[in-house]
């Protein structure tokens, strides 16, 4: 399996890689995991992680395109070049732009290659506004489109990426899984949750509006503060939680919410580790997706919905490919309309309550960590079917 990020660091396409590693192997997979030389170790039965050489003076990779990566691929390349020199494969299975170093190396193996799409590479360009380079589109996209159409099965994370795919490839073999791998490590009781509140510093009774993810341009964080100030006028007890973010980006964040007016009623933890989570959520009163750009669903809408607490989510395509009017409250992508639906939720307890038992529903039937390893199986036996056995006749 090839990489292409700190792994593990607790943001979206690591979350999913290590997801992703946790089903195989539980089907009975070994994966050598060949990875960046950033991250937190993972210690999983029948994983191996191998990391490439760090570049000189590249400390750190930041979410989405970079500069950075361009040193820390080639790298890359060459540590998945030896580990294939050194023991025999039945199959490479590429991340992201790794898909491109996946392919040509599984062509040398004569072996069949699994990519695993997490998003679109010509979108990134958008989304983290890297550049607007008619030229690096074009090759973004002839990138995409050689990892696709070179590769036996591509995994897609929601519909949009299918129809991409489909755009590219019409036959092209594809199966959805979306990064809803709950468990029983989603879960936080009661008492963690007072305990996190009081860490907090916040009253029992102070209603919290949760923001849990990165703090990327296309999170919507300005929509989100912009709205908060409304809710403030209407609700100033309540209190904006955000839990995510590197030190820079919250500083950032802090400065906006200050120009806001609601640096008093915001507290930023900062990022935080995947098991304190659970605890976040059950806390909160109010979980908020104020996602301005985009298509993919984020990943964390798959755990808001297990939380079965009243989501605020804009009405972009990013979040509608999950999420309904009977699962949560989708609103607008302006200031004024996330604020009432943020007040929605505050205000009619009741129809809070009705949407998040809906979530819940809905993340225990479609999206259960049973059908996620049910939908791995199926990639598996679609990158390697088992071949026919052969019957031979007794003539005699």
């Amino acid at each position: 399996m090839i990489a292409p990020e700190p792994f593990f660091e607790p943001r979206g396409t690591p979350f999913s890689e290590f997801h992703r590693i946790r089903a195989l192997t539980e089907l009975g997979h070994h994966v050598d995991l060949v990875t960046y030389p950033f991250g937190d170790e993972v210690v999983m039965p029948r994983l191996r992680v191998f990391r490439c050489l760090r570049p000189p003076f590249i400390t750190e990779v930041k979410v989405g395109p970079s500069l950075a990566k361009i040193p820390l691929d080639a790298m890359l390349t060459l540590t998945a070049i030896r580990r294939a020199a050194t023991r025999r494969y039945d199959a490479v299975h590429s991340h992201e732009e790794g898909g491109a170093i996946g392919v040509l190396l599984a062509a040398l193996l004569r072996i069949p290659h699994l990519y695993d799409m997490h998003s679109s590479l010509p979108q990134q360009l958008t989304n983290f506004a890297f550049s607007r380079s008619l030229v690096v589109r074009r090759v973004f996209l002839a990138i995409e489109r050689l990892m696709i159409q070179r590769s036996r099965v591509v995994i897609v994370i929601c519909p949009a990426l299918e129809e991409t795919v489909r755009t590219i490839d019409p036959r092209a073999q594809t199966v959805l899984i979306e990064n809803a791998p709950g468990s029983a490590e989603d879960r936080a009781s009661p008492a963690q949750a007072s305990a996190l509140r009081r860490a907090l510093a916040l009253d029992d009774k102070a209603p919290i509006v949760l923001y849990a993810g990165t703090f990327e341009a296309y999170q919507g964080l300005d929509l989100l503060f912009d709205a908060m100030a409304l809710v403030h006028v209407a609700h100033p007890d309540a209190r904006l939680v955000l839990a995510g973010g590197k030190p820079e980006q919250v500083s950032r964040a802090r400065e906006q919410a200050r120009a806001a007016g609601i640096d008093r009623v915001t507290v930023f933890a900062g990022e935080r580790p995947p098991s304190e989570i659970p605890a976040y959520l059950l806390a909160a009163d109010v979980l908020v997706s104020p996602r301005s750009r985009g298509t993919n669903t984020p990943l964390k809408i798959y755990q808001y919905l297990r939380s079965g607490k009243p989501i605020v989510a804009t009405r972009l395509l990013t979040h509608t490919q999950v999420l309904s009017d009977l699962t949560a409250i989708l609103t607008g992508a302006s200031a004024r309309e996330f604020a009432e639906g943020i007040l929605a939720a505050l205000n009619d307890p009741n129809r809070a309550a009705q949407l998040g038992k809906a979530a819940g529903e809905l993340a225990e039937t479609k999206y259960s960590y049973q059908a996620y390893l049910e939908r791995t199986r199926q990639a598996c036996a679609a990158l390697m079917p088992t071949p026919p056995i052969a019957v031979v006749k007794d003539l005699a």
